[in-house]
Parts: C-alpha cells; sequence; structure tokens
C-alpha cells in the first residue's frame, strides 16, 4: 500500500511508530557511546601509579597460572595494594560497589563482561565459560544473568 492510500488512522499509527523507532534509535545510540567512552577510559589507572608498577611485577606472573588457581591466588595477595585502588576507580568491576553487580547498571555490565573476555586471553588456559562460572560465585551472580554471560560468549571472537 502506498503511503499516499493510507487512511488518516494508519498515518497516525506509523507516524506514532516512527517516533518509537527513532527514541529506540536515539537510546541505542546514548549507549553506544557511553559504551565507547569505557572502552577508551578503560583500566587506564593501570598505566600510572599506584597500579603501574604492581601490574608491571605481577602480570607475567598471573600470566603463567590458571584462574582460580592456588598459584593465582597468590599472586594477587602481592597486587592486592594496587588492585584495592585499581577496584575503587573502576566501575566495571564488582568491588566498586558496595552490592557487587546488584548496583552495576548495564553499561557497567557489558564492559565486566567484555573485560572477563579479553582477560581469558592473556591467561594459561584461559576460558569464559570457566570465568563466567568462577565469578558467578565469586560475585552471587544470578542464574539469568549467567545464563545471557554464557548466550553472548561466541558473539566476540
Amino acid at each position: 500500500m502506498e503511503v499516499n492510500n493510507l487512511t488518516l488512522e494508519q498515518k497516525a499509527t506509523n507516524f506514532d511508530t516512527c517516533c518509537h523507532i527513532n527514541l529506540v534509535k536515539k537510546f541505542a545510540w546514548q549507549f553506544v557511546i557511553k559504551l565507547m567512552t569505557r572502552a577508551l577510559e578503560h583500566d587506564a589507572t593501570k598505566l600510572k601509579e599506584p597500579e603501574v608498577d604492581l601490574f608491571v611485577k605481577f602480570t607475567p606472573r598471573l600470566a603463567d597460572t590458571q584462574y582460580g588457581s592456588p598459584e593465582y591466588n597468590e599472586a594477587l595477595k602481592g597486587l592486592k595494594p594496587a588492585l584495592d585502588h585499581h577496584y575503587g576507580q573502576n566501575r566495571h568491576h564488582p568491588e566498586y560497589f558496595k552490592n557487587g553487580i546488584e548496583d552495576m547498571d548495564i553499561v557497567d555490565i557489558v564492559e565486566m563482561f567484555f573485560d572477563w573476555k579479553a582477560a581469558t586471553l592473556r591467561q594459561k588456559d584461559g576460558n569464559l565459560r570457566k570465568s563466567i562460572e568462577m565469578n558467578a560465585n565469586r560475585f552471587k551472580i544470578s542464574p539469568q544473568l549467567v545464563k545471557i554471560f554464557e548466550n553472548s560468549m561466541d558473539l566476540f571472537d
């Protein structure tokens, strides 16, 4: 049906639909801009004091261990002062918030997921599925959000 042949009711409905479509586009672009800003600023605190020296010292040790292993956890103890600062400055970490994941927004969650994905690529035998499973327990992540993470694993290779 051509636009000129539409009834007034159809034109009014189409106008409302176009307004809805444009609002969704607006919100999606707002999200993209916020996420791109986070991507540009991601982990910048690791590049300067008080974090840089400890990350230089412990990152190679962490890369040679399995996530969650006793050796990994031992290396984290030495990195703790830098991690405490890092978590306090970067809201994509559940530790940033009093109530962890529960206080995060959707941009925080997406950045955290990407951070986990990237971290597995630096880790000896890195495995995103295993990281999600371990972090689900560590951060008390709901089964529904865990499933969303699992459903999203293959989107970013």
